[in-house]
């Protein structure tokens, strides 16, 4: 089974095909993805199995392990199963996932600064400030 190719543009939005030059930027991280890794740390915190955590949420370990891994898109109502097992709220985990995102992203903001700002210290304008 293979993974569908990830999407990293908006049809029609800003940044809607490479530009001449440029790097395509870093895609970022699919809600489905943070909301896995947050799953298994707080399965982890609790040294609970896939299997114990499942059988409280009534799903399969397999599925239970496929979300965590960020390949399924699961409900609503299976997150909160999966939440109220490793006993948080449905609210509180998102939140969570939210947060995560938000970091997230502005380490990639600042990233591109430093990128952007280390472009134009290079070549004459950097010999010139060095002599």
């Amino acid at each position: 089974m293979t993974e569908e190719p990830r999407l990293h543009v908006i049809a029609g939005g800003r940044a809607d095909g490479p530009r001449p030059g440029k790097r395509p930027a870093e895609p970022e991280p699919l809600w489905r993805e943070v909301l896995g890794e947050q799953l298994r740390e707080l399965r982890r915190q609790q040294r609970e199995t896939l299997a114990e955590t499942a059988a409280r949420a009534g799903i399969s370990p397999q599925y239970l392990s496929e979300v965590e891994r960020g390949l399924k898109e699961p409900s609503s109502e299976m997150i909160a199963a999966v939440a109220g097992a490793l006993g948080t709220t449905l609210g509180g985990l998102a939140e969570s996932v939210a947060a995560e995102l938000r970091v997230q992203h502005e380490a990639s903001l600042l990233l591109r600064r430093e990128v952007a700002t280390r472009r134009r210290m290079s070549g004459p304008v950097a010999l010139a400030l060095a002599a």
